[in-house]
């Protein structure tokens, strides 16, 4: 084949011609780049490749790695897993063998990816995130994602979200969170007040304290940048004042980065916290936030608050009337803002009541699971007022738009949540930033896993410049 009759089979000579007469147009001071990025516009991307691999969370537990190829670049997504999982929340799809990774191995799912949902989307445009997801769910049939595994679902649902917002615009690219931004239909993008855990109790430690974490809340902050510096001072000298109380020893951290001080009062814990945020000098800035977790240690009907000192256990026992009492003392006494399962995930009626006294947000997380039947109930019934996001429990990118749209109707706050077992994608951040979701819940200012949802979180306040809105005191809307 001669070179024109190459030119003439694939149109070569009026599309180069297109593309010199756009760029004489634009003036452009660089006409090879423009007539490069002009020539790459007129190819449609599409995914070509699909490859999933093993690797190990932030806890050294085997979790799912993607790499997503297009016939435009490759995509990486990994997805984080939490210590347990709820009957109303997709389920992840491990290997059970005892014998590798104590069966906590992924393998059957890196091979659903490779071999089932690769050739399922190969040839599909990544712009079109909704039609992706809905493809792995009819390939899954089941209602949690148990066949294929929602971590092999969710892995590959963010990387085609990734190659989406590289693609669109006219194969320009469009940051991560501007695309899905406008998938939600949302025109606000938002950065959010960060939620930053300073202690780590219940499940997450290895403390005697039953609550699961205690977070602070930079919302008086007048940018992120500024929320970022708040909470790490704040968090520099929490150590500094558990180290000068019960010394150094108890400066070790829980899963998610929080100081474990082995106390078991919850005054105590807070007290600790109330004397930080003093001696960082932002009392009136930064508020406090409980992750009570109560379904943890709900024994029956009662809450055992002795529960991680196997010698001490059921000798503090609380009936669901004495908790909330302590919530209503606690909330006069300290700059709480807002309380995460205060009561057991299936006691709706005092998770009800709570919610009544309006004395501060009221977050679900075990009693929703990001479940939307569940969300619906919650509406329905005014059981609390605030969604915690867990990618995880959803399963595709489509589904946690609709239930964060979902919460959003009903004027319910929205968190967006890390897991204990994280990665280093940053996926959360840029989620957060388009949902305009206002909290963000991804640990301590410390260990890179956490530090890498705070860090991008900082680069795209940067890349937004002048257009950059802080939730702050807005923190709920």
């Amino acid at each position: 084949m001669s070179v024109q009759e190459y030119l003439d089979k694939h149109m070569l000579s009026r599309k180069l011609e297109d593309a010199v007469n756009a760029a004489v147009r634009a003036k452009t001071s660089d006409p090879v780049l423009f007539i490069s990025n002009h020539m790459r516009k007129s190819v449609q991307s599409v995914i070509t490749k699909i490859k999933a691999r093993q690797i190990l969370d932030s806890r050294g537990i085997p979790t799912v790695e993607v790499d997503l190829h297009t016939n435009k670049g490759v995509f990486r997504a990994s997805v984080p897993s939490g210590n347990s999982t709820g009957m109303y929340e997709a389920v992840e799809l491990r290997d059970g063998d005892k014998g590798v990774y104590l069966g906590n191995g992924v393998s059957k799912a890196v091979k659903n990816i490779n071999d089932k949902i690769s050739e399922a989307l190969i040839g599909m445009d990544p712009t079109l995130q909704s039609q992706i997801d809905q493809a792995m769910i009819d390939l899954d049939k089941t209602e949690k994602k148990g066949e294929l595994g929602v971590n092999a679902i969710l892995a590959v649902s963010i990387a085609a979200c990734k190659a989406g917002a590289a693609e669109k615009e006219a194969c320009l690219f469009v940051p991560l969170y501007k695309h899905i931004a406008d998938m939600s239909g949302k025109t606000n993008p938002t950065l959010p007040v960060p939620a930053f855990t300073v202690i780590s109790g219940g499940k997450h430690a290895g403390s005697t304290l039953a609550i699961q974490e205690i977070m602070i809340l930079p919302i008086g902050a007048s940018k992120f940048e500024e929320a970022l510096r708040m909470g790490t001072e704040t968090y520099h000298h929490l150590k500094a004042v558990i180290t000068e109380k019960s010394g150094a020893h108890n400066c070790n951290v829980g899963e998610d980065g929080g100081y474990a001080p082995n106390i078991s009062s919850f005054r105590e814990a807070l007290d600790l916290v109330k004397e930080a945020i003093s001696r960082s000098g932002y009392n009136e800035k930064i508020k406090i936030a409980l992750d009570v977790s109560a379904t943890n240690f709900c024994i029956g009907k009662r809450y055992d608050l002795d529960f991680q000192s196997p010698q001490k256990s059921g000798q503090n026992f609380k009936s669901a009337e004495d908790m909330l009492e302590l919530y209503k003392e606690l909330c006069s006494e300290y700059p709480i803002v807002s309380i995460e399962d205060p009561f057991d995930k299936e006691d709706w009626e005092h998770i009800k009541h709570i919610s009544s006294l309006g004395i501060c947000q009221v977050v679900g997380d075990d009693l929703l699971m990001s479940n939307a039947k569940r969300i619906e109930r919650a509406i329905t019934e005014s059981a609390c007022n605030a969604l915690l996001l867990k990618v995880n429990q959803v399963g595709t990118v489509t589904e946690v738009i609709e239930v964060v749209k979902q919460a959003k109707e009903a004027h319910w706050g929205v968190v967006t949540s890390h897991r204990c077992g994280e990665s280093v994608d940053s996926f959360i951040a840029d989620l957060s930033v388009g949902l305009a979701s206002g909290v963000i819940k991804a640990g301590a200012p410390c260990r890179g896993e956490r530090l890498e949802k705070y860090n991008q979180l900082l680069r795209i306040e940067e890349e937004l410049g002048d257009q950059a809105v802080y939730a702050g005191d807005d923190w709920r809307q």
